[in-house]
């Protein structure tokens, strides 16, 4: 029987786009293909698919995976769509996806070579580039602070590109108190400020042990007592005329610069 749109289960999953209810339920939502097609690769985190019928034709082949692996796959209305998708315009897919976040203790004991640190983090279009960027440069973890953005919200999802699934993340962490655990296992924490050292500058193999990154609140940056523990402040430099770098974008540079030095040292 085809989903009413005014039905009590549409407005169930269409509720899952606040986060009330996403940490009710332990699920969120995954719009998209792209979504899609990195779900296929962890079926068991999927609970549920909800797709229309040109979408179901576009992406069979991954569809067909999921529903092999077991997944439940739901044919639906574009009104339905409509109801239960965030974007204005839906591209005919939203999945059911179970939390992927760790405990940050998990992560550390993994003797990560590379952490991204969130400090108060608000944009939701920062924090999921910021993720997506991880992903490429084969962060191991990224770590949100208590106060920063959910990372289950549809714009940080969206802006992951499907690496929500790729990349561990935790969530309501501590950062001192993840800081300070983090140098008891012999990682350097490096923060980043406009003050700080030049990044090209940095001695030759100072990135190429096992480093986490601090990126602060777009607007206050890292926070003072949290800088204060780092073992290097670090910045970038600007060659043109530009006052500043996106914060998503100077991650992005952090942590490619620092896995070029941690492949090259091997």
């Amino acid at each position: 029987m085809a989903l009413d749109p005014g039905s009590a289960r549409v407005k169930e999953i269409a509720r899952l786009s606040q986060k009330d209810a996403r940490y009710e339920t332990g699920l969120f939502l995954l719009e998209g293909p792209q979504g899609l097609k990195e779900l296929a690769q962890y079926p068991e985190l999927a609970q549920e698919i909800f797709v229309t019928e040109s979408a179901l034709e576009r992406y069979s082949a991954e569809i067909s995976t999921l529903e092999k692996a077991g997944v439940a796959v739901e044919q639906v209305s574009t009104r339905v769509m409509e109801k239960i998708a965030d974007t204005k315009t839906p591209q005919g897919i939203v999945s059911v996806v179970h939390h992927v976040d760790v405990e940050f203790s998990e992560i550390v004991e993994t003797s990560p070579k590379l952490v991204v640190l969130l400090d108060r983090i608000q944009d939701p279009g920062n924090a999921g580039t910021i993720i997506r960027a991880a992903d490429a440069a084969g962060a191991d973890a990224v770590v949100f602070s208590t106060g920063s953005v959910d990372p289950y919200n549809s714009k940080v999802v969206r802006s992951t590109a499907g690496s929500l699934l790729n990349v561990p993340i935790s969530v309501g962490v501590d950062m001192q108190e993840a800081v300070i655990e983090l140098q008891s296992k012999g990682i350097q924490v490096l923060s980043t400020s406009a003050k700080g050292e030049s990044l090209p500058e940095l001695p030759q193999g100072t990135l190429a042990t096992p480093s986490a990154w601090i990126f602060g609140n777009e607007a206050g940056g890292v926070g003072a007592e949290l800088a204060a523990l780092a073992d290097k402040t670090v910045s970038i430099p600007i060659y043109g005329s530009a006052e500043s770098l996106n914060l998503a974008t100077a991650a992005s540079i952090c942590l490619y610069f620092t896995a070029f030095a941690q492949r090259a040292n091997h």
